[in-house]
């Protein structure tokens, strides 16, 4: 199985903004197991909005996929606690 990213990548060679309120809320949603259709529904946006936020936090994150960003996403929260 492939390592998880543990930080937010560099991204241009720069450190990358941290995750955005709106991609946070995606990701909660997105933890909850919800389709972008149902993300989409849950935050009152259009699935095309949600796929882009999901499309940014793979970028930041470094993640190859969307199974990747919720197991990366799942480790934070195991960190902080």
């Amino acid at each position: 199985m492939a390592r998880l990213p543990t930080a937010i990548a560099p991204v241009n060679g720069h450190e990358a903004n941290a995750i955005s309120q709106a991609e946070q809320k995606v990701l909660e949603q997105l933890e909850r197991g919800l389709t972008n259709k149902g993300i989409a529904a849950v935050l009152v946006l259009s699935p095309r909005t949600i796929e882009s936020h999901i499309s940014s936090l793979l970028s930041k994150t470094g993640c190859r996929s969307r199974t990747q960003l919720l197991l990366w996403a799942l480790s934070r929260q195991s960190d902080k606690g």
